[in-house]
């Protein structure tokens, strides 16, 4: 191993010093490449630059602010977010990353990090600045904050940069947790977690200095800002970002970058691989050489033994190696990485009884049993982590075939959450009740280890975790109840359930008495999934309203959600009306849709807006699977089932076939196919098949501003 990356954690005690260091011995190295649209390059930093900008930025920060304060970090994709980062660190200014605005979306959770971190400024670009008054006219919290565009800040600057003295326990900046909406908890980050991270990951993924990064991820993110941007800059290696969106409208860009820069790490949740291997069709003339991947990490939520063989399946003709395969456990609150596997071995699985499992049981089991289940090791706790199962109820370690709650001890372990003295003691100070081992921070996760492998089981809490995000279900809850008067106020209950691989959300709910003999099922359960989508963008897979006073309680009037889920798989709730996504649609549409756009061409205008409702409607059923049946044309999408994944592939799906361009804001602010269609109708003889290709960046930067995934 490169003797410099063996070392380089000892030599430097913050960023500031790293990335100064990296300035004056490598300033002409390329640090960062951002493609536009996932595929042409347009922005690019070196060293130098990114030191020069992070100066620039510091001195202003410096003039305006106290160190200390926090700034609200509020950038689309792109790498104005490094320097804004960097120019935090160099001011001693506490960094808060977050999604930035979007046009009609709600805001509720950039709201709620305003509230807690309490930031004196945020820092943006000029474009988002244009927007403020019109976005922000009736937000006081977001209107009384300072706002600074850094991307045109004069050069000169940078010479007014006063260096402060920043340690290895200073706090870098805060991750707010992708949870909650109303009460998202403030991570502490210090440069010491995150130096010491970066080496976990350095030494886990076995790291030097010719690898190569490739990553899509949000840079708010805490793998993408940690896993993506801040470790190739710890390792000194080249690092090529591009945005989520365009990602998830053409997952083939993701690996097309790795094959033309010679990737060898890039990675992203389960979904990110399910979802290649669902989009990317494998066409003779299709170039793709995946051979110097050598790290595919896969983390932040459930993986699926299936997908990693579906995808090894799929892209094995191309070079992809099964042992490439990386799955790992972490959190915000250990900065990120836990654990992980070998670079050179195959993933390690486990088949054990389900039923077992449900009683925190570790029962192995013979492969393709009725009652088996196979689960994905997330690899060993690295270098000095140390991670131990406890019994949550009593605190003490659990035994080899007992599931319990993860524990982790490590110098990456984070600070605690900001302003939360007692969450803080509570997830952060624990300690083994019979031998006094601690402090341990309680991840809240179930598992259990088998040589030294974490087998990561599900949540001691209901957290909901779908495409990597965490979601609390009691957010969920209160826009089911909020969403038609004829429901009955807490008494909801939100889960996830495994449907052919993919973690499902699933709602039950109760319907106030006086209404069940009149009850419109349908106009219910289709308020319920528009306010789901709207609010939470997420798909509801199943709504099941409840008989009055039936939903599982406990004899203190607590909702038992886990009681509900094992009732909705057993079909023992008592279901006054119910709507579920039947798994149905089969309909070959490929050929259909390689004749629609000149058939639309050679249509008059009658006959063009049928057979675009038409299109459209099979396209709505394809991504949703759903029967054509259950595609009403008159209904909003989102009440139909499509969340902001769904919308993303939708939009490119049009933009491929027909060669126009649809706002994104059509697909998630209630427009129906109908309504859709005529909008098409309206655009489709004025445009080019090249418009979307000419167009590409400006869609991107004004039509598609990613929020979180």
């Amino acid at each position: 191993m490169d003797k410099h990356l063996s070392k380089q954690s000892v030599e430097f005690s913050t960023f500031v010093e790293l990335l100064r260091w990296r300035a004056l011995q490598q300033p002409e190295q390329q640090a960062y490449t951002f493609l536009l649209d996932g595929e042409v390059e347009g922005s690019q930093l070196t060293y130098r630059e990114l030191d020069r900008q992070a100066r620039v930025i510091a001195a202003l920060l410096q003039d305006n602010v106290a160190r200390g304060e926090r700034a609200l970090l509020l950038y689309p994709s792109g790498l104005e977010f490094i320097a804004a980062f960097f120019g935090c660190l160099y001011a001693g200014i506490v960094a808060v990353p977050s999604y930035p605005p979007q046009h009609n979306r709600p805001m509720s959770r950039l709201q709620a990090i305003v509230a807690d971190a309490q930031p004196t400024l945020a820092l943006t670009t000029t474009q988002i600045l244009s927007k403020k008054p019109h976005q922000f006219a009736h937000n006081s919290e977001l209107n009384s904050i300072r706002w600074l565009a850094t991307n045109n800040l004069i050069d000169s600057l940078e010479n007014s940069w006063q260096e402060i003295g920043i340690t290895n326990d200073s706090l870098a900046f805060l991750q707010y947790t992708s949870g909650s909406t109303t009460k998202p908890k403030g991570v502490m980050v210090s440069h010491g977690n995150i130096l010491h991270n970066e080496r976990l990951i350095q030494k886990g993924f076995e790291h030097t200095k010719q690898s190569v990064v490739v990553g899509w991820l949000p840079l708010f993110h805490d793998m993408g800002l940690i896993g993506n941007m801040l470790q190739p800059l710890y390792l000194g290696v080249p690092c090529i970002l591009m945005s989520p969106v365009a990602f998830l409208q053409r997952p083939l860009r993701w690996l097309q970058a790795i094959s033309r820069y010679k990737a060898s790490t890039s990675g992203g949740p389960n979904f990110a691989y399910d979802l290649c291997v669902r989009k990317i069709t494998h066409e003779p003339q299709m170039f793709l050489d995946l051979s110097s991947w050598e790290v595919a990490f896969n983390g932040a939520e459930p993986i699926r033994a299936e997908t990693l063989e579906q995808f090894a399946t799929a892209f094995a003709p191309y070079g992809f190696r099964r042992e490439v395969f990386y799955p790992c456990y972490g959190m915000a609150e250990t900065t990120l990485i836990v654990s992980g596997g070998s670079k050179t071995a195959l993933p390690v699985l486990q088949t054990v009884q389900g039923t077992a499992l449900q009683q925190n049981r570790v029962v192995p089991s013979a492969k393709g049993g009725v009652d088996a289940q196979t689960l994905v090791s997330c690899g060993q706790p690295l270098q000095d982590t140390q991670i131990v199962i406890a019994n949550p109820a009593t605190l003490t370690r659990c035994g080899d075939d007992e599931v319990g709650e993860i524990w982790v001890a490590s110098a990456s372990v984070a600070q605690g959450y900001w302003n939360r003295i007692v969450e803080t003691e509570q997830a952060f100070q624990a300690y083994l009740k019979d031998t006094q081992e601690g402090p341990f921070l309680r991840t809240g996760d179930l598992g259990f280890l088998k040589s030294n492998e974490l087998f990561v089981t599900g949540r001691l809490k209901d957290l909901i975790i779908i495409r990597g995000y965490n979601y609390y279900p009691q957010d969920i809850e209160w826009t089911v109840e909020q969403s038609h008067i004829l429901l009955e106020r807490t008494c909801g209950a939100a889960f996830s359930i495994d449907v052919a691989g993919a973690e499902r959300l699933v709602v039950v709910q109760e319907v106030k008495r006086s209404y069940l003999k009149n009850l419109n099922v349908d106009e219910v359960t289709k308020a319920i999934r528009q306010a789901v989508a709207e609010k939470h963008e997420l798909q509801v897979y199943a709504v099941l309203l409840l008989k009055t006073g039936t939903i599982p309680k406990t004899s203190s009037g607590k909702i038992q959600r886990h009681a509900c889920r094992t009732g909705f798989l057993d079909g023992t709730l008592n279901v006054v009306g119910s709507s579920i996504l039947e798994d149905s649609y089969s309909i070959s549409v490929e050929n259909e849709n390689s004749l629609i756009r000149e058939n639309l061409q050679a249509a008059e205008p009658e006959e063009r807006l049928s057979l675009l409702k038409s299109y459209l409607q099979r396209q709505v059923a394809q991504i949703l699977k759903v029967s054509l049946s259950q595609i009403n044309l008159q209904h909003p999408l989102t009440t139909l089932g499509v969340d902001s994944l769904m919308a993303y592939e939708l939009k490119s799906q049009i933009e491929d076939d027909l060669g126009v361009a649809i706002p994104m804001i059509n697909f998630l602010q209630g427009y129906s196919i109908t309504e859709i269609a005529i909008q098409l109708a309206t655009v489709f003889p004025k445009v080019s098949t090249s418009f979307v290709e000419a167009n590409a960046n400006q869609l991107i930067s004004h039509d598609c501003e990613e929020g979180e995934l």
